[in-house]
């Protein structure tokens, strides 16, 4: 349960005076080696040039389960995981939209390298 909870961020959006809605946001697993990323160039299939918080820029793969699922942008922020054996390139896992991008901005959630929101 503490893991869900420090993976997961909330954020509150307001439907009426009375009411409010709370949404989960994922964060990155950091133990599982998952960084934050904004795609910066669509490379065609199924390839992205990403720009890592550690600096390094990257060729990202979108996985099958997000391929038709999730379009990405170039501009979106995106979840990735760094190849092991390949440091170059790295898996895409999630990418958020704009209302958590800057939810996550706002909060201070983001490093500043990857922080255009």
């Amino acid at each position: 349960m503490a893991e869900k909870a420090e993976d997961e961020a909330e954020i509150a959006i307001e439907e009426s005076e009375d009411s409010e809605e709370w949404v989960r946001v994922p964060l990155p697993r950091r133990r599982e080696g998952e960084i934050f990323a904004v795609a910066e160039q669509l490379l065609g299939g199924s390839r992205i040039k990403v720009m890592c918080e550690d600096g390094v820029t990257r060729m990202g793969r979108i996985r099958g389960k997000l391929r038709k699922r999730m379009w990405m942008r170039v501009g979106d922020l995106l979840i990735v995981r760094p190849w092991e054996f390949q440091d170059e390139k790295a898996d895409i896992r999630y990418r958020y939209t704009k209302t958590q991008s800057t939810y996550l901005s706002r909060k201070g959630m983001i490093p500043e390298i990857v922080d255009i929101f």
